[in-house]
């Protein structure tokens, strides 16, 4: 599919967007948010659902259909030590290292809460427990401070001080405009405490659906989450339609030049793929000082010579030997000792296997 052609208006590429999957917030499938994009002539998009990368697979799939690159990301809530909301923030995955220190994130955050809900706190990222220190800053992650809206500047500064700190020269500040009343005083707020801590300005849709037409099912999402009649949701509801992925020349018109470039310097860095995945097995089921072929050959013969303690039949042996290099040339050895290492618990626990 050719890009079309969008003349002399500024590359945007939107870094926070939620799908379905931000469950009763997202009123549009991730691949529909992907081809969108693709039409709209973005220079990249991404996918950030709310601790979660639930949408990321289907959102690729399209996106490498549409030849639009593809970022992967989530959306997070921070809570003090107190428990009291502290900010949110998106982070995207720039490396296959940074990918892996999102999901296990996700994963830490998901695990100390109830099913649908997860709980992570300021400290699981500048102070982390040891057995996590790893995921100190979030490494090989951009971070995207969201600000509420309207900012108040004196929370967000402090806001602004420790995610700098936390994240350093991969700490951004999102912008966001709405079309909404009090849109010059927070882009002032924004833009001055973003200049005290040298933090670049970055301009966010923050869409929740990929066309405006959504915007009465974005309604009635907001109603159940709410629980309420969507006649009794009030200002709840969101005052316009302006949070669906808007045309470059909309957006051109809306954010300084500056905060549109900081889009694309974004998606520049971020250069993970999914494509980049393979299924890798635990290092532990191969004991230090073995490769996987050699232990799977110790183990195969030992068993061998259990099965027959008089010495192993030739025929068995060069079949045994036919098989280890037909797995070899696999690279499948990883898998036949992981099932090895089910069987053999299995057999330690009393259990039929």
């Amino acid at each position: 599919m050719p890009a079309p052609d969008f003349g002399g208006l500024p590359a945007y590429a939107e870094l926070q967007c939620a799908s379905n999957f931000s469950f009763l917030r997202g009123a549009s499938h991730a691949d529909d948010i992907a081809a969108r994009a693709a039409q709209l002539g973005y220079a990249a998009i991404a996918v950030t659902d709310e601790c979660s990368l639930a949408g990321v697979v289907r959102a690729h799939i399209e996106a490498k259909s549409a030849r639009i690159p593809f970022i992967v990301g989530s959306e997070f809530a921070l809570t003090n030590a107190d428990g009291s909301h502290a900010l949110r923030f998106t982070a995207l995955a720039m490396t296959r290292e940074g990918y892996g220190n999102l999901s296990e994130l996700i994963t830490l955050a998901r695990m100390r809460a109830d099913k649908g809900r997860y709980r992570l706190a300021t400290r699981d990222l500048d102070h982390p427990e040891a057995s996590q220190g790893h995921l100190k800053g979030l490494p090989d992650c951009i971070a995207i401070l969201i600000p509420e809206y309207p900012a108040n500047e004196t929370r967000l500064d402090a806001q602004l001080e420790w995610f700098a700190a936390t994240f350093g020269e991969r700490a951004w500040v999102a912008l966001t405009l709405h079309a909404r009343a009090m849109d010059d005083l927070h882009r002032g707020a924004i833009e001055r405490t973003a200049a005290r801590h040298a933090v670049p300005v970055v301009a966010t849709g923050a869409p929740v659906m990929h066309v405006r037409s959504r915007k009465p099912l974005q309604d009635v999402l907001t109603a159940i989450r709410l629980r309420r009649p969507v006649a009794e949701c009030g200002y709840d509801l969101a005052p316009n339609a302006e949070q669906h992925l808007r045309s470059r020349l909309r957006l051109a018109n809306l954010y300084p030049a500056r905060a549109l470039a900081e889009t694309v310097e974004i998606a520049r860095r971020c250069t993970f793929s999914l494509d980049e995945l393979r299924y890798e097995y635990p290092d532990e089921l191969v004991p230090e000082g073995f490769t996987p072929e050699a232990y799977l050959r110790q183990e195969t013969y030992i068993g061998a010579h259990r099965r027959w303690p008089a010495g192993i039949p030739h025929k068995v042996q060069a079949q045994i030997e036919h098989e280890l290099a037909l797995i070899a040339d696999l690279n499948y050895e990883p898998y036949f000792l992981t099932v090895y290492d089910i069987v053999r618990f299995a057999r330690n626990e009393g259990i039929l296997c």
